[in-house]
């Protein structure tokens, strides 16, 4: 009898058992649904808590405007943990990104759904002639 060969992943981050049941709290507590992540848990709370703070501090007679959030959330994250982070906020929009390891939420709050992913910075050089 052949043995069974198990296809192997690349190998992944796992982030311990005990920190995904705290993010995953906490998204309870700030009524947001974690969609999927590629981020450590520090600044996946940190995301969803700015996140958060941005469409509570918005009248309730007015609806939350994506551009501005996504505008907020991105300025934010480029402050502080440097440049290159880009953000897409909406109620409907695909997308196809490629984001640097550990740099990359995808979540909801309420019918607003906020991509965030970081790309890499190279210098781009003009070639000598």
């Amino acid at each position: 009898m052949k043995e069974k060969q198990v296809a192997q992943m690349p190998s992944q981050r796992r982030i311990a058992p005990n920190l995904e049941v705290k993010l995953a709290a906490i998204a309870i507590s700030l009524n947001v649904r974690l969609r999927s992540s590629d981020m450590p848990p520090a600044m996946q709370d940190h995301a969803l808590r700015y996140s958060r703070s941005l469409v509570d501090a918005i009248p309730d007679a007015t609806r939350p405007n994506p551009s501005h959030i996504a505008r907020a959330l991105k300025k934010e994250f480029d402050s502080v943990y440097g440049p290159a982070w880009h953000c897409v906020a909406g109620t409907s929009f695909g997308s196809f990104v490629t984001h640097s390891p550990g740099g990359f939420v995808y979540f909801s709050i309420d019918s607003l759904y906020i991509l965030l992913f970081k790309t890499e910075v190279k210098l781009v050089t003009e070639p000598r002639a």
